[in-house]
């Protein structure tokens, strides 16, 4: 709880309104006045059930029947984190194949280019490695309902939807009505087990109307995972029978195996109906059917827990989620625009807990359907993830940090290839680390920082030698690399970042730009840090890494503002340049800054971004960014209109996720940067002046209660 017993000082008065004086949060009531309803098909609000290494979204009847109509909505997939395919690779193509050199740090270096379909096999070769490997949508388990004639019923025969998410229990409960016969579902997923649960409760279950359906599809290879139903030669689907009341679903789709262990009470029977499709039929004594799928690498029909011991199960689970951890309440705001603030809050807590917290760094839409093929992209690592830590939920973010070590090893590879010391950690990846050709993402160098941050993120939560001995081989290996890759330009006595180098704000050309601001700050950071952690563990400084803070070159400037790089002088008058990320903010704000930085000039770049900056040409971040940098200015006004900026990539859905555009309807990276703007609102920074929730204004309108944050760097 944030309690504040201070003596009244000058302007106390004024902050009243924003304070918490000790008055505990209901946090059920907070949770609660947010659950998703729908009551109809929407296409856009389906919702997922998850723990973070597995999700299964649905659509209004609790299961996913009607996935058609939600496909260019957000759509009905089943996925984890161990499930990936590969195509075979016949034509054996070999990534190095598409290495191409650029000139940078005076020499000549390799990187993992992307060539157009035009360009004959190198284009191929590009096309391969990008596809594969990819995330698989490991199934769909939707109702088969039947009308009385004994046809079967459309999306347009269900009537009276009422559907719930429940976030306090982490229950889908779902109502709907066929030819006014009832039908009640709750949907639940195990806290541990790549598992559904499913309870059926209707009519239509006597009278032989309402079955489940099974269908799997091959691995998809379009950017969204899309396709893979219309190949039923290319995979099998075996039938194993493990009991009077389980079978065992055998996949095998070229050298990826997996299983769906399916499991039910009373009397039923699940047939084959056609190639990987199977059908569970319920006897028609009873007008209750409870099943269970459980998805795994490894068949283990004896691990399916039933729907009665799984329910308390997940209750107690998201009853400790809720009522740990952080919590942020504005409902005695009078500011219209508070409500929706607090939804978008709670909802991306839950979003994120359940798609952003597992073993592998996510991908930008989670486990619900494939965006760039399903892969990781490590630069959007930080906003899925880093916020668990400031909301103290540490073991979220700390469960994917083991897996950087094992893609260690891919990291010193690439390194040494280019010649640098160190880790250069890649930055779009698929699940064991392997880089993915691309014409912008091998030349990225801002997600190399990032396990600094999340090592120091885990040391300031546990503070003790455990957690430095567990992470200091890698903060030390990317210190390595940062501090190599640092070109000493001689004639200016400075060290350069670039060329060979394209920003956080991908506008510029790699061959042409060197030191934007948002990378030189955040190398100075990183480097900083891990001179601190050397000293932690009673070690000496390393000289090389104090070269380089000390001679970095200073963040560059030009009529009296900030450059988005030292190379684009035209920073604010060529268009282009003032689209996608306004990152030249992120150097004060993501980050505290850099003993060279001007404050005056930082106030007129903020200024200057919200002037002329291209608002619909951005990402769902990149409002959270601008908010932590007006918070850091003294701006929280502005903090709460950027949060909230009425433009396309800042909606947040009805089931609370980012939409972003046609082809992306959902952005996760948006919810977690959220949560980490709003915790450095209400709990401060490092450094702050001790002001109560310094990222709301102090206008009487805002009245925020916060419990269990943590200041950020």
């Amino acid at each position: 709880m944030h309690f504040l017993f201070k003596p009244f000082l000058p302007g106390m008065l004024a902050l009243l309104a924003t304070a918490s004086f000790g008055q505990k949060i209901d946090r059920k009531a907070l949770v609660s006045r947010h659950n998703v309803v729908n009551t109809r098909f929407d296409s856009l609000g389906s919702v997922t059930v998850g723990n973070g290494e597995f999700a299964f979204t649905v659509d209004a009847t609790g299961l996913q029947t009607f996935p058609d109509h939600y496909l260019r909505g957000v759509p009905l997939g089943t996925q984890s984190q161990w499930g990936w395919h590969s195509v075979p690779n016949t034509n054996n193509y070999r990534i190095e194949e598409v290495y191409k050199e650029y000139e940078a740090q005076g020499r000549k270096v390799p990187y993992t280019y992307a060539f157009n379909a035009n360009t004959g096999r190198k284009g191929e070769v590009t096309n391969y490695f990008r596809e594969n490997a990819h995330r698989l949508d490991l199934g769909r388990v939707g109702f088969v309902l039947k009308k009385a004639d004994g046809s079967l019923a459309g999306r347009h025969d269900i009537k009276q939807i009422r559907q719930t998410l429940d976030l306090w229990t982490g229950e889908i409960r779902s109502h709907f009505e066929l030819e006014g016969q009832p039908v009640d579902v709750v949907t639940i997923c195990h806290p541990s087990l790549d598992q559904i649960n499913v309870q059926v409760k209707s009519p239509l279950v006597q009278k032989k109307r309402l079955t489940v359906s099974l269908r799997f599809p091959y691995g998809a290879t379009d950017w969204e995972g899309e396709g893979g139903w219309d190949m039923p030669d290319k995979h099998t689907t075996t039938l194993r029978s493990t009991g009077s009341r389980s079978v065992v679903l055998e996949r095998k789709l070229d050298t990826t195996r997996y299983s769906a262990a399916v499991a039910w009470t009373g009397e039923a029977r699940l047939q084959e109906k056609a190639a990987h499709l199977f059908e569970l039929t319920p006897a028609p004594q009873k007008d209750l059917l409870a099943f269970a799928v459980l998805f795994s690498e490894q068949a283990n029909p004896k691990a399916v827990a039933a729907f009665t011991v799984v329910q308390p199960l997940n209750k107690s689970h998201y009853e400790r989620f809720w009522q740990t951890g952080g919590a942020v309440d504005l409902s005695g705001s009078t500011d219209p625009r508070a409500g929706e603030l607090e939804r978008r809050i709670v909802l991306s807590q839950y979003l994120t807990k359940i798609n952003c917290s597992g073993t592998i760094p996510p991908q930008e839409t989670g486990l619900v359907y494939n965006s760039w093929y399903g892969k990781p992209h490590l630069e959007m690592h930080w906003w899925h993830a880093a916020h668990f830590m400031l909301w103290n939920r540490p073991a979220l973010l700390e469960r994917s940090l083991p897996w950087y070590q094992t893609i260690s090893h891919k990291g010193r590879e690439l390194a040494q290839r280019q010649g640098f010391a160190g880790i250069r950690w890649p930055k779009m990846v698929d699940d064991v680390g392997n880089e993915s050709p691309s014409p912008i993402a091998p030349f990225l160098i801002w997600q190399q920082p990032h396990f600094l941050y999340f090592a120091e993120l885990a040391y300031r939560n546990h503070k003790d030698k455990k957690t430095l001995d567990t992470y200091k081989d890698l903060v030390f290996a990317t210190a390595d690399f940062m501090a190599s890759y640092a070109y000493f330009d001689k004639a200016k006595g400075k060290y350069i970042l670039g060329k060979g180098l394209i920003p956080a704000q991908e506008r510029f050309k790699a061959e042409d730009t060197f030191n934007p601001p948002f990378e030189l700050a955040y190398w100075y950071w990183g480097l900083s840090v891990a001179q601190q952690w050397r000293g932690r563990l009673g070690m000496g400084r390393k000289p090389e890494w104090d070269q380089v803070i000390k001679q970095l070159s200073p963040l560059p400037a030009q009529d009296g503002v900030y450059l988005a790089a030292e190379s684009a002088t035209d920073s604010y008058t060529n268009p282009p340049y003032m689209t996608d990320h306004p990152t030249v903010l992120g150097a004060y704000g993501y980050l505290p800054g850099t003993p060279d930085l001007d404050m005056p000039t930082m106030q007129r770049t903020f200024d200057k971004v919200m002037t002329v900056w291209s608002w619909e040409n951005t990402w769902g971040w990149d409002y959270p960014l601008v908010a932590m940098t007006a918070a850091r200015l003294g701006k929280p006004e502005q903090a709460i209109d950027v949060l909230l900026m009425n433009v396309t990539k800042n909606t947040f859905l009805h089931n609370g996720h980012n939409y972003q555009r046609d082809n992306l309807r959902i952005y996760l990276p948006g919810n977690g940067g959220l949560l980490m703007a709003i915790a450095m609102m209400c709990e401060g920074w490092d450094g702050d002046k001790g002001t109560p929730a310094p990222g709301f204004p102090k206008n009487g309108k805002w009245k925020v209660r916060w419990e269990n944050l943590a200041k950020m760097p």
